[in-house]
């Protein structure tokens, strides 16, 4: 008997990691099938089960996916299991990591890059995101999503206030050599970065209203309101982009055209545990200084109590000085002798002729 399309088909998250690692979003697999993006969505999430023309479509599109990828691990580590006799063991989590990597790192940059139309940073944030990942890996590796979990943490260092104090970053980048994009790239950075990041995170990577609200920790509501409002000024400023999937296919080229290249997984994460074994033995050190330094106090200090000094006190029983009296006789005829004897001294000191 013929098995039905859908029958043929992974299981829903299977599909969403497949057209994942494929680097497509969800409105270029619906351009490729005929659908639209809501019923890929639907596909993924196992709300509605693909049929007839579209669903063959879709298990060829997913087929060709699955075939580079048939033996690679899941982006959280663990062996791909679905069914298949001769399942390859699982990774080393340093495997694991740098196939995550490999896939998250060079999409991830260029989204980075159109929140902060900064080519150094966008490569700093990707690289900080993934060196922190390294550190938490048990963390990432359990995570449902770790590409969004990567994702959220760069975008959260990207577009950090304090870049502004950094002398780096204080003069602006060379920007895009085409109008067109370098209008629409600074019709971004003039949005706020609630904005800027909803409509990056929604009409840029192809997140639904719930991930692009759970990603930025916001409402449902709140974040549909930021998105409505980015589109009016993007659409204020580019008329012709007011059609969503214009911006989107316009977001994507304005991307593409920067080649930003991050370092390779392995010197993230050389990189990594360097820095961790440098703050590791910085907080060592400190720790033995203020031990040092209590000991040395402890070894100095006085061991008993010590009174201090009273104040000065004035002391009684002391005659006043007298006064000077009236002269006797004799300190009379003293002094008048020496009103008159020489000026120069007693005579016996005068010069004598030779």
């Amino acid at each position: 008997m013929t098995e039905s399309p859908a029958s043929q088909l992974p299981p829903p998250k299977e599909r969403r990691r497949l057209r994942e690692a494929g680097s497509l979003t969800r409105a270029q697999v619906a351009a490729r099938i005929g659908v639209g993006r809501a019923t890929i969505r639907a596909w993924e999430r196992g709300r509605d089960t693909p049929g007839g023309r579209e669903g063959e479509a879709y298990g060829r599109l997913l087929a060709g996916l699955a075939g580079p990828a048939t033996g690679r691990a899941d982006t959280d580590g663990r062996a791909d299991t679905d069914g298949r006799a001769g399942s390859p063991p699982a990774l080393s989590p340093a495997q694991a990591f740098d196939a995550l990597y490999a896939f998250c790192a060079p999409a991830l940059a260029r989204q980075t890059y159109l929140l902060t139309g900064r080519r150094e940073l966008a490569r700093e944030a990707v690289e900080h995101a993934f060196q922190l990942a390294w550190q938490r890996w048990p963390e990432v590796a359990r995570d449902r999503d770790p590409a969004g979990w990567v994702r959220a943490v760069a975008y959260e260092w990207a577009l950090s206030p304090w870049h502004r104090f950094r002398p780096r970053y204080r003069s602006p980048e060379p920007p895009p050599a085409d109008p067109a994009d370098r209008l629409l790239l600074n019709t971004l950075l003039e949005l706020p970065p609630s904005y800027r990041r909803a409509l990056v995170l929604y009409d840029g990577v192809g997140l639904d209203l719930p991930e692009t609200a759970a990603e930025t920790e916001a409402s449902t509501p709140a974040t549909a309101g930021r998105l409505t409002r980015a589109r009016e000024a993007v659409a204020a400023r580019v008329p012709h982009l007011a059609d969503p999937a214009a911006l989107h296919r316009r977001l994507v080229e304005l991307a593409s055209t920067e080649r930003l290249q991050p370092p390779r997984p392995t010197t993230v994460r050389t990189t990594g545990e360097r820095r961790n074994v440098f703050w590791t033995r910085a907080a060592i050190a400190f720790t033995v200084a203020i031990i040092g330094s209590t000991a040395l106090t402890l070894r100095t200090a006085p061991t008993h109590y010590e009174p201090p000094i009273a104040p000065a006190q004035a002391v009684q029983g002391v005659p006043p000085p007298a006064a000077m009296g009236p002269l006797s006789q004799e300190e009379q005829a003293l002094r008048d002798r020496l009103r008159h004897s020489l000026t120069g001294g007693p005579e016996r000191l005068s010069p004598m002729a030779g």
